[in-house]
């Protein structure tokens, strides 16, 4: 499998049509069949129904489709990025998110990196937290926000925050009468939408665990791939899901409930290469400690404090190069 044959299925995928696919890649129709052919054969799936008019995709197309897409954007990043490094001798910051945390402070740590940092290019990459930890390992990114705790040696992950966790629930719920916080019991029964679907673990997991230790007997579970997927079907009726707090700002025709519990919660993880000093992972961590100290009001209305002083990483252990949190200075009684 090579980025052209990548780009060919792209081609045939988009435009439905291989005689139209061939003519926009500049190349005769029979090489082009024979290249996703031979695609086909090597991963041993049919990708395409092709005596359908116009072409369609099989299930297994449609995922290669999206996966594809994928692989050949991160490609262009790569390229541009060495290009503008090569000619600009500009500095790269890679960073590794998870959706959910563009709902937090994910997009003001950006901000300021660039008030800081002119010189910096930052680019951004959405990789589940489990992917985010192999990606640091090789050096695809520099730092990552996630929400799954890990225990790889070679990677630090401290929880910068516990975050609470919100019930999306379709409007014509009877729980969507009020907007008091919701005892995890009342979800007894409900078919209930997790996400992502994979890799595992991932934050479906933490949603699963945390109800089973309330004791929710759940009807349905149902598997999506991420968090626009879910809240959509929430609007469509189809159930119920648990999502960060933060994140209740997505869509506004469904109903949304905090949790009622201390321990429905969700930790957003900050983690990176162990013994990494660069100078930027210095500053990365002096805006966080700024960031955190402001108090902004995301902070106060969706988080819980974290169990020890400042923060913590992902074994609960302070570790050496932690971010303080700034007390207010106390004042002596007359």
């Amino acid at each position: 499998m090579d980025l052209r044959q990548l780009r060919y299925f792209i081609a045939v995928a988009r435009e439905r049509n291989f005689t139209r696919a061939s003519e926009q890649l500049h190349i005769a129709q029979p090489p082009l069949s024979r290249q996703i052919q031979l695609l086909e054969e090597e991963l041993g799936v049919s990708l395409l129904i092709r005596h359908s008019r116009p072409v369609q995709m099989t299930e297994a197309g449609r995922l290669f489709y999206e996966q594809a897409m994928q692989v050949l954007g991160r490609v262009e990043q790569m390229q541009a990025a060495t290009r503008r490094v090569g000619l600009n001798q500009r500095s790269v910051l890679s960073i590794g998110f998870v959706a959910s945390t563009l709902y937090g402070g994910l997009p003001t740590l950006m901000r300021k990196l660039r008030e800081h940092a002119p010189e910096l290019d930052i680019q951004v990459v959405e990789l589940m937290s489990v992917q985010q930890i192999q990606a640091l390992k090789e050096g695809r990114i520099d730092i990552g926000f996630g929400r799954v705790r890990h225990s790889d040696p070679n990677v630090t992950g401290i929880v910068l925050r516990e975050e609470r966790l919100a019930v999306a629930l379709p409007m014509g719920s009877p729980m969507a009468h009020t907007s008091m916080p919701l005892p995890p019991t009342e979800l007894d029964g409900q078919k209930l939408i997790v996400y992502p679907k994979e890799p595992r673990p991932s934050f479906a997991d933490q949603v699963l665990s945390t109800l089973n230790g309330h004791g929710v007997q759940l009807g349905e579970v149902l598997e999506v791939r991420e968090i626009q997927t879910a809240l959509g079907l929430v609007a469509a009726e189809f159930g119920v899901c648990v999502i960060p707090s933060s994140a209740r700002q997505m869509r506004r025709d469904v109903h949304y409930r905090l949790l009622d519990s201390d321990r429905a919660t969700s930790p957003v993880i900050f983690n990176h290469r162990v013994n990494d000093n660069s100078k930027y992972l210095v500053l990365v961590k002096q805006l966080i400690e700024e960031m955190y100290a402001e108090r902004p009001s995301w902070l106060d209305a969706h988080n819980l404090p974290t169990t020890a002083e400042g923060l913590n990483d992902g074994n609960g252990q302070e570790p050496e190069h932690t971010v303080k949190r700034k007390r207010p200075r106390r004042t002596a009684k007359p």
